[in-house]
């Protein structure tokens, strides 16, 4: 079963970061949380699992108005939300890949009409913000 949408991009970790920030924005999405992994894992785990990992990095983003909509057409769909957007760059990649949640997984659980329009609008912004990273990347 599929629950992200995935894109590889030739920027830098740190570019890709910033570069998926302003694509969210573009799309009406904010960031309401960052969880940096490897900092957690350094933290948590050690020098030498944050190092195995590499960057990575988890952005909360959330459209204020699709969530509204979401929550008060089912408000247990809180426990889904922000949408995750993760991106991490393995420690001998070279390229950073970007994942998305599929905001389809939410319509696999409610048979709300809101939840599956608010799922379908923010799934085509999240398509449009993955497809706006890969355009600006440099053709290979």
């Amino acid at each position: 079963m599929t629950y992200t949408h995935t894109v590889t991009v030739p920027f830098s970790w740190e570019e890709a970061v910033e570069r998926m920030r302003t694509a969210l924005a573009g799309q009406g999405f904010g960031i309401l949380s960052e969880i940096n992994v490897r900092n957690t894992f350094e933290a948590k785990l050690g020098t030498e699992a944050a190092e195995a990992l590499g960057p990575d990095v988890i952005l909360g983003a959330c459209n204020p108005q699709l969530a509204s909509k979401a929550l008060a057409a089912e408000p247990d769909l809180g426990a889904l939300l922000p949408c995750n957007v993760v991106v991490r760059r393995g420690t001998n990649d070279t390229v950073t890949t970007v994942q998305a949640i599929d905001p389809q997984t939410m319509v696999r659980l409610s048979d709300s009409a809101a939840v599956r329009d608010g799922a379908n609008d923010a799934d085509a912004r999240l398509r449009a913000a993955l497809a706006e990273l890969s355009a600006t990347a440099p053709a290979g």
